[in-house]
């Protein structure tokens, strides 16, 4: 089973798994990039007291599983990921400010799922044996 963590008014379990494409999916990345892009996610986590538990990716995207706590406004987590991690990825590797006009990286758009737990269905029949 995964660990409970709790704060001050809440026990929580949650976990999000986020994808990034590169702008106009074109295939920049690396392993140096993917390690940095890494190292950067995980600082920005920690500023929202949450944790990246996995990353990997491929020249076009970036997967990445974090637990965080339910104070986190997971659009605002999202748009710190991004605009942190292209910044600083783009003025630490010249071939990224090469690839693209203007200065970005990542599309404007990205993937979340909720994850972790128990499945849905399970999750339903819980909820409605309840009653009984």
């Amino acid at each position: 089973m995964s660990e409970i963590y709790k704060n001050r008014h809440a026990a929580f379990n949650l976990h999000v798994h986020l994808v990034f494409i590169t702008k106009q999916r074109k295939k920049v990345l690396g392993e140096l990039h993917h390690d940095y892009f890494s190292e950067c996610a995980s600082e920005v986590c920690g500023i929202f007291d949450a944790e990246l538990t996995e990353c990997s990716g491929k020249a076009d995207y970036v997967h990445m599983l974090i637990q965080y706590p339910p104070t986190v406004q997971l659009s605002k987590l999202v748009n710190n990921l991004k605009s942190v991690t292209s910044r600083r990825m783009r003025g630490e590797f010249v071939d990224l400010t090469e690839a693209y006009d203007e200065p970005v990286l990542w599309s404007r758009s990205y993937f979340a799922s909720s994850c972790g737990g128990a499945s849905l269905d399970i999750i339903e029949q819980y909820i409605q044996n309840q009653k009984s």
